[in-house]
């Protein structure tokens, strides 16, 4: 529950920033740590998810239940609700953390200069990462093993719709922490302190050395225009699949209906269908029908519409729809008259997360990837795949759409930076 109206900023100022100061101290017990030994840890933070399934679920149950009653999206429902299964596999994202090279100490680039000084830019971790995020207690577990494995302690603010959820995980992973001989501080929440304590947390700069928000485009926003901390901005996901006159039809359907509905209330599920004019007969019936079959509410243009069946839920579509991520079963349908109209059509709609092509021409594929700036562009496969453990990267933190740092999906290296180490023989600069 969020407790925003009980605590006043200055106490959520002074409580942060005492949960900071322990987090900073808790951090130099990683910066050290052999790979050995953040494995162990990992391993011993999926195996406390496993053994503990039945206290997490009873909290989960109880944030669930409070929000749909609330009337949330069912998509944020789905993302917020944990099963056995999901926990299973979050587990499971832990142990293949523990499984992938180790960043921190990798040499990024060295040499020796003429006057015998050698040069080396090493990985180093950030120290303590700051994560905002809402109503995904998967994103919990993601950024402690994240951030565990790069050397880093993490604070937590995972919002009101997730808070029973987020305290007893929280809780799970620390005790974890303690029995292999680490600082249960590694892994601390905000969220008793309510919105103020993201305030306090977006101004703790000094103490939190990058900030990370994850959610909708008012969070992200919020937190880009007020934060004091250095901030990775996560950016929403308007994606795109554009079908080019030389797609392959069913194999282009079930990459739609996979990037539409596998799973909704995700960043990287498709929003927006643009279908070239050539390809409209033979392909927009068919996937219509599909969508529609699925539970997919259709948002055309006039174009479109003519090509939908009568049995299907459609409304015509607005410039609101094409800037809008549903987050639900919704899409927005255009059919453009080439792939000049599609390119400019996403420049001007897309918020820079995934795009698509489905096409057999080589030319029109070397456009699309050359002429688009989005954090990933896909080529005959589903928007579904920009993320970390899909891409060999392990879990994921978030998916950056800015340019500075790290940029698509964001594992263990994007949570380090590089110190500088320089060793002579008694130099001294000229």
């Amino acid at each position: 529950m969020d407790t925003a109206a009980q605590v006043t900023d200055e106490q959520a100022s002074t409580g942060v920033r005492e949960l900071a100061q322990a987090a900073k101290i808790a951090s130099r017990a990683l910066r050290s740590a052999t790979t050995a030994a953040k494995n162990e840890a990992l391993y011993a933070l999926a195996d406390a998810l496993v053994a503990d399934a039945d206290r997490i679920l009873a909290a989960n149950v109880v944030d669930v239940e409070r929000e749909s009653a609330a009337g949330m999206n069912a998509g944020l429902v789905d993302r917020l609700r944990l099963t056995d299964e999901r926990i299973a596999g979050i587990a499971d994202a832990l142990r293949e953390l523990a499984a992938l090279p180790d960043p921190v100490g990798e040499v990024v680039r060295g040499q020796t200069l003429p006057n015998g000084l050698t040069v080396r830019q090493v990985r180093v971790p950030m120290g303590v990462v700051g994560m905002i995020y809402e109503a995904r207690p998967n994103v919990t577990v993601d950024a402690a093993g994240l951030a565990l494995k790069s050397g880093n302690a993490v604070l937590l603010r995972g919002g009101s719709a997730a808070a029973s959820s987020n305290e007893t995980i929280v809780a799970v992973l620390g005790e974890a922490l303690e029995r292999v001989g680490l600082p249960r501080e590694l892994i601390q929440s905000v969220d008793a302190y309510g919105r103020p304590g993201a305030r306090a947390l977006m101004r703790a700069r000094g103490l939190v050395d990058v900030l990370i928000p994850r959610g909708g485009a008012g969070l992200i926003q919020t937190v880009v225009a007020e934060s004091q901390v250095p901030v990775i901005e996560t950016g929403v996901g308007n994606c795109h699949i554009y079908v080019d006159a030389t797609a392959e039809v069913d194999q282009a359907i079930q990459i739609l209906l996979n990037a539409k509905t596998q799973r909704v209330g995700v960043c990287n599920a498709v929003e927006t269908l643009l279908v070239h004019a050539d390809a409209a007969e033979t392909f927009l019936p068919a996937a219509l029908a599909a969508l529609a079959q699925a539970g997919v509410r259709l948002h055309t243009d006039e174009t479109s519409a003519t090509h939908a069946p009568s049995s299907a839920d459609v409304v015509p579509a607005t410039d609101e729809d094409w800037a809008t991520e549903y987050l639900s079963m919704d899409i927005a349908v255009r059919v453009v008259p080439d792939l000049d109209a599609a390119l400019e059509h996403i420049r001007t709609w897309s918020s820079g997360h995934t795009e698509a092509i489905l096409s057999n021409d080589v030319a029109a594929v070397r456009r699309f990837t050359s002429e688009l700036d989005s954090a990933a562009l896909l080529v005959n496969a589903s928007t579904r795949f920009t993320d970390g453990g899909q891409l060999g990267l392990g879990a994921e933190i978030g998916i950056s759409t800015q340019k500075l740092h790290a940029r698509g999906p964001m594992g263990l290296a994007e949570l380090t930076t590089t110190t500088w180490i320089v060793q002579g023989e008694g130099h001294v600069r000229p």
